[in-house]
């Protein structure tokens, strides 16, 4: 694996638009740094690159939204969590890259799915349940999306929505659960060379791209509509998805 110029043309973009989205579009779309950064560099060690720069993103919002989550939903996706995060890395320990890159890919394409038919009212989510059994199984898709893309947030978002939390709830419950999530893949990230002493170097290169990303959210905030922000982010996914799909299949 090799850090060149080439690779932080496309990384320091990448990052850059991440923080943008955590710092002022409630990180809808840092997502989609993963699947761009997973077009020069091994799908893997792009999740694990990404990883320390999501967390280091995400400690400025522990603070204002401590103790305000929904206790029983953050507990039941993170105790569902744990066996699809072990999916996952069962995943990434017995098959090849392109199978990753594949993975990788269609969550791409499926996350913008999700979130285009929740937009135009193809997919109603409405407060009518979110029991146990549901809070264990969108864990469950949580750990596994998150560990292969960190991409968690769809099964999470519709067993909080059928269970009828607040507006606070729900961002503090998606905070003190991906957080925990992010801490607990870690160690198999390091265990299983998707963190590497390589992607830690380059994360420090980067930290200061994240800083600022989040700092130019906070100001794009009210100067960017939220829908051309959210068109282009979706547009990006789609295209590197499928890319990462062509790619994984030829």
């Amino acid at each position: 694996m090799h850090f060149d110029l080439a690779f932080f043309a496309v990384a320091i973009p990448a990052v850059l638009f991440a923080g943008v989205s955590k710092g002022g579009f409630a990180g809808g779309g840092a997502f989609a740094a993963t699947p761009i950064l997973a077009l020069v560099i091994a799908p893997g060690h792009a999740v694990g690159l990404m990883l320390p720069l999501l967390m280091m993103m995400d400690v400025a919002t522990l603070r204002p939204y401590w103790g305000k989550w929904d206790r029983t939903a953050a507990r039941l996706l993170l105790i569902g969590a744990v066996p699809g995060i072990a999916l996952g890395a069962a995943i990434y320990r017995l098959t090849n890259p392109n199978v990753f890159k594949l993975l990788i890919g269609a969550i791409s394409i499926g996350f913008v799915a999700f979130q285009m038919a929740r937009q135009t009212g193809l997919l109603r989510i409405e407060g009518k349940g979110g029991g146990t059994r549901a809070g264990l199984i969108a864990g469950f898709g949580t750990g596994f999306t998150s560990f292969i893309a960190n991409a968690g947030s769809p099964p999470a978002a519709v067993y909080m929505l059928l269970k009828g939390v607040t507006k606070t709830q729900y961002q503090a419950t998606n905070v003190i659960v991906f957080w925990v999530v992010n801490l607990i893949k870690f160690i198999p990230f390091l265990t299983l060379g998707i963190a590497t002493h390589e992607t830690l170097l380059a994360d420090l290169v980067l930290a200061p791209v994240a800083l600022i990303g989040a700092w130019l959210g906070v100001r794009a905030h009210h100067a960017v509509p939220e829908k051309v922000f959210f068109a282009f982010t979706y547009v990006m996914l789609v295209l590197t998805g499928v890319k990462l799909i062509h790619d994984a299949l030829i």
